[in-house]
């Protein structure tokens, strides 16, 4: 059986994942398994990922899904994930060759039920780390207070226990292909903490048509998402005010995009909300005038 489940949501970017497989091929270690969910291409994706399978370098699960977002595809990834351990690895990413080694030797060091997974880093492609290393004596960590108390910054890759990642899906809502991630992350956060393993685990590189770098047109075209992920970070019973007063701001503006009048009955800080409204319309107007919906 194997311990770690490597697995790649993608659309229509066969032109890139071919990176990914060959780090992958390069692996110190074989244990793992690469799950390539499919979410929705109708480029060659599925004939290129039949190819590799062909050949056989490493153990290969595919699966084709309507189009869902990136959330969508985590649903599916994580229901449908067997191993003890997995990880994203976006498919205009790649991992280093000894990534997967050092992730189960150190898990079969340091791993137990106390923590949900491990925190390791990003760098980019020419070897800078993205962001900031975490803390050196710091062992253990929730990944909100990795960033609020400690300070640390940039994206981090984050390796969970499965059964775990199998509760608090991401809610689909209807002609919208997004949500935030981070709400999975924050809700463990209220159980966990997670073990820092200052290596680099995923090398990236930002392309055009990333989400990352097409956040604004994300944030106007799937307003519900945005509300409802902006809602759940209210909740958080261990952020600032601070904190949930910017995330009451980015919940009004998308209520408005999302023509919602019953977002003061429905957030979870009223009194927040109310004084988040104003600068709310100034970010919604400021957004309307940023994107435009293709």
């Amino acid at each position: 059986m194997k311990k770690l489940t490597v697995f790649t949501p993608t659309y229509n970017r066969a032109y890139c994942l071919v990176h990914c497989y060959e780090s992958l091929k390069r692996q110190t270690s074989k244990d793992f398994i690469w799950f390539i969910i499919d979410d929705g291409s109708t480029d060659n994706t599925h004939e290129l990922v039949a190819s590799w399978q062909a050949e056989n370098e490493i153990l290969i699960r595919y699966h084709h899904q309507e189009n869902q977002g990136m959330h969508g595809a985590h649903n599916t990834a994580y229901q449908m994930i067997n191993t003890e351990l997995n990880v994203c690895i976006d498919s205009d990413d790649y991992m280093p060759d000894n990534a997967v080694e050092q992730i189960n030797t150190f898990w079969e060091k340091h791993g137990n039920d106390r923590v949900s997974g491990i925190i390791g880093l990003d760098a980019f492609t020419d070897g800078r780390i993205v962001g900031s290393r975490m803390p050196e004596e710091l062992a253990s960590s929730t990944l909100f207070e990795l960033y609020s108390k400690h300070r640390v910054t940039g994206d981090k890759k984050l390796v969970y226990r499965t059964e775990l990642t199998r509760s608090y899906p991401y809610p689909i809502f209807e002609n919208e292909k997004y949500v935030g991630l981070a709400y999975k992350y924050y809700k463990l956060d209220q159980q966990y903490e997670m073990l820092l393993m200052n290596e680099v685990l995923c090398c990236v590189e930002y392309l055009p048509d990333g989400s990352s770098m097409n956040m604004f047109k994300q944030y106007r075209k799937n307003p519900k998402g945005f509300a409802f992920y902006r809602k759940e970070l209210m909740k958080l019973p261990y952020a600032s005010l601070l904190f949930k007063f910017r995330q009451s701001i980015h919940y009004v503006s998308s209520s408005m995009t999302s023509g919602n009048r019953r977002f003061m009955q429905e957030t979870p800080a009223k009194v927040l909300t109310f004084l988040a409204i104003p600068l709310g319309i100034i970010l919604y107007w400021y957004m309307i005038r940023k994107t435009r919906i293709s």
